[in-house]
């Protein structure tokens, strides 16, 4: 795995030539901090954002996301470094998205959200399409699809702190069982459980009808039935504010 960053990178045709090869201490405790800063000054604790209160002080998210250009993923990054690295930059740049068109009801109001390219690194550039089927799907961690925010209510919460290298496993797993504990998300019965389309649209990802139970099991609160019905919610993409 600490070499599917490269592999994928070099698939997407980004090379490595600009970056310093030397190995260096994790980006850990410094990329990811202004990140932090911002997350708790504009979000509270339940993922609601203050996209009017953040669109008048864009600049310090700015800054960031050109920090993140700067200093992009090595091929001697860990997993965990590229986990949080390309979880971070999915969220900053879906909240730039929004502060870019706001005010707004919905990310669907902008034309192709999903392809504008936001992300601009040394040798080609990254969309939120690219960062989560080209290079995030392919990191063999399903928890990512309780991390990245689409800036709608029925997405996964937007936590109020940055996600980093040395603490990533306790958070995705926090907010995996927060997702599917979440009762506006899922809706969990011994018989019947309504779930997030989120498990609908990325079935691929969570295997069969049994391989999706046993990992909604591994995380609910609420015991239900290894054959429970499953139906899908209608998804809600209004704004997260």
């Amino acid at each position: 795995m600490k070499n599917l960053l490269l592999i994928t990178m070099l698939i997407l045709g980004f090379g490595f030539s600009k970056i310093e090869s030397k190995k260096i201490i994790s980006q850990d405790k410094g990329i990811h901090s202004n990140w932090n800063i911002l997350l708790q000054k504009y979000v509270d604790e339940n993922g609601t954002v203050d996209y009017k209160s953040w669109k008048k002080n864009q600049s310090a998210l700015d800054n960031y996301i050109k920090l993140l250009e700067r200093k992009p993923p090595a091929p001697y990054f860990d997993k965990n470094d590229s986990l949080a690295y390309f979880i971070n930059a999915y969220n900053a740049i879906t909240v730039k998205l929004i502060l870019d068109n706001y005010p707004i009801k919905s990310i669907r109001d902008i034309k192709d959200p999903w392809e504008y390219i936001l992300l601009k690194l040394p040798n080609g550039n990254l969309s939120l399409n690219d960062i989560e089927h080209k290079i995030l799907r392919k990191m063999d961690e399903l928890r990512i699809h309780f991390a990245i925010n689409c800036a709608s209510a029925s997405c996964p919460q937007l936590m109020n702190e940055a996600f980093r290298a040395s603490r990533i496993p306790k958070q995705l797993e926090a907010a995996t069982a927060f997702f599917i504990n979440d009762t506006t998300k899922n809706q969990i019965e011994y018989n019947k459980i309504n779930l997030s389309r989120i498990f609908l649209w990325f079935s691929k990802d969570f295997g069969s009808k049994k391989e999706r139970i046993t990992f909604i099991q591994k995380y609910s609160n609420k015991d239900f039935d290894d054959k429970a019905k499953i139906t899908y919610k209608k998804y809600d993409w209004s704004l997260n504010e």
